[in-house]
């Protein structure tokens, strides 16, 4: 079984929640039979073709950006050789250039569309790629949706449920850096222990500026790991606001990732937009025994974080709420504690990579056989 992924962006290039999905994807496939290939735009593009563990990553210049949106001159000609080769096509959505792609192309495959977000921000321009929306998610076989909360609350996913599957994110973690004590020594040397902890790219929809305003006066630390548009903006808040708890730590390998992950005290999510469709820092953080602290917008983050079991959902975008769940996990370690072993448990009964593969392999199967029953 060959599968190809497109998606507008993949590592080395950046790391981000959708291109872990699509790592995680690969992998937990693999054992299923199924050999995956990645289809990505870069900014040099250089090597073209990397030999990845989960998968063959090709990449394509990446020509321009329009409200997030990717676009490449060479991407259709790279794709219409690649589905050659290919059994399903698997798209992440959204990104309305592969929609163009599909059609451009003119792909004759079975395809596969994970629905990670709904398109929130760029808003004013939906109206515009509402038609080739529609055409889109209409054309594809079937819809992956990661939490029944997103499809219970999605306007467009409300339209779709007769194609949607529900196939919650899973982690493997094998798949993750084994650190030692010499890495959380230097780690805990560095950054200390039992601190708050943000993972991720720094993006609007992150709103990690309210993490910082929560952070004024704490008797306690923040590590804010990552970097990205608004890491300039929020060191300006931070320096302004004159917090010498808060340490950017900027982009972090996968080990020092873990190690953080090991030292604090509880992640903290206070992404506040429904562009954060379910969190995979959130099942990190799970994989890795911690309690949580996310905010509640009606999507898949409260379907990984249970308010009051796995660890504390508060009101989005506001610093208040955030400061009232930091301390009471700081001033109750005990708590804290017994959120996180509640968290690796419930990791361990929904969301390892094994299931999430096995479905995906399953999705993958009918979809080819239906093909294979057409042709013949």
């Amino acid at each position: 079984m060959r599968v190809l992924h497109a998606y507008r962006t993949y590592f080395p290039d950046t790391q981000g929640g959708v291109e872990e999905t699509i790592r995680q994807i690969c992998l937990n496939t693999q054992p299923c039979g199924v050999q995956s290939r990645v289809l990505a735009l870069s900014p040099d593009a250089q090597p073209a073709t990397l030999e990845r563990e989960e998968a063959e990553v090709h990449r394509v210049r990446r020509h321009a950006e329009v409200a997030s949106c990717t676009m490449s001159l060479a991407a259709p000609a790279a794709m219409r050789r690649m589905v050659r080769m290919t059994d399903v096509v698997h798209y992440h959505f959204p990104w309305p250039f592969g929609d163009m792609l599909h059609f451009g192309v003119g792909v004759q495959r079975p395809a596969v569309l994970t629905y990670h977000s709904d398109i929130v921000r760029q808003r004013l321009l939906e109206p515009v790629y509402r038609p080739l929306m529609n055409r889109f998610l209409g054309a594809v076989e079937r819809i992956v949706c990661t939490s029944p909360h997103y499809l219970a609350s999605s306007p467009v996913l409300a339209r779709l449920k007769g194609k949607v599957d529900v196939i919650p994110i899973g982690l493997t973690p094998s798949s993750y850096p084994d650190v030692d004590e010499d890495c959380l020594a230097a780690t805990r040397a560095q950054f200390g222990s039992g601190f708050f902890l943000y993972v991720g790219v720094l993006r609007y929809y992150k709103s990690v500026h309210v993490l910082l305003d929560a952070m004024q006066g704490a008797p306690f630390r923040a590590v804010v790991a990552g970097e990205g548009p608004e890491g300039p903006a929020l060191r300006r808040q931070a320096t302004r606001l004159g917090l010498d708890n808060v340490t950017f730590a900027g982009r972090v390998s996968d080990e020092t990732k873990v190690a953080l992950l090991r030292l604090c005290r509880a992640l903290v999510f206070p992404s506040a937009m429904r562009s954060e469709a379910f969190g995979v820092t959130l099942l990190e953080a799970a994989m890795q025994g911690r309690p949580m602290i996310s905010t509640e917008q009606g999507t898949g983050t409260s379907y990984v974080n249970l308010h009051g079991k796995t660890g504390l959902v508060v009101t989005p975008g506001s610093p208040p709420a955030l400061r009232e769940a930091m301390d009471r996990l700081h001033a109750d370690p005990a708590t804290a504690r017994a959120m996180g072993a509640r968290a690796r448990r419930r990791f361990d009964q929904e969301f390892t990579g094994e299931m999430m593969g096995e479905r995906y392999a399953r999705v993958y199967r009918e979809l080819a056989s239906r093909q294979a029953r057409l042709a013949g």
